[in-house]
Parts: structure tokens; sequence; C-alpha cells
């Protein structure tokens, strides 16, 4: 545990912040995980919607600093080419 009156203020406020962030990567994580479904599943319409919202959630996260723009980024990139070997399977 901590002993300062400001390393018990930082543990507070951390965790207010691992709270918030929280809400931010789950959304993105759930996004991407839909759109992943989506395109196994071969509905390659709904697919698209899906990654367009999944990279919107990324960016969002990103801007907000919950992760790295270059991670962001790289999903947004590994989702699209996953959704292109889709619809040329389809």
């Amino acid at each position: 545990m901590a002993n300062t009156k400001s390393a018990l203020k930082r543990l507070r406020s951390s965790e207010r912040r691992r709270l918030h962030n929280r809400v931010f990567r789950g959304r993105a994580r759930t996004a991407v995980k839909k759109a992943r479904q989506l395109m196994e599943t071969g509905q390659i319409e709904e697919a698209r919607e899906a990654v367009q919202a999944a990279s919107r959630s990324l960016d969002k996260a990103a801007a907000k600093g919950i992760i790295h723009k270059n991670n962001a980024s790289r999903r947004k990139s590994r989702l699209m080419q996953q959704l292109s070997r889709a619809e040329k399977a389809a």
C-alpha cells in the first residue's frame, strides 16, 4: 500500500482512469470481434459496416491516448486485409 498522500491520490486517480479507459478499449475490441465474426459467416455487407464502426472506435481510443495510434492503425490495417480477403472469397 502507498505511504504518502500523493501516492494515495495517484492510486485513486489511476483507478478512475483505468475504469474510464476500459470502456473505450472494450468498445474497440467488441467492434473488431463483431466485424470478424460477420466476415467468417460470409455477411459481407454487414461486415463492411462493422469494419467502419470498428475503425471509428479504434480511432477514438487512439485519440484519447488509450491505445497507441500505431496500434490502432495496425489493427485497422489487418481488419481491412481480412475484409478484402473475405470479399474475394465471396
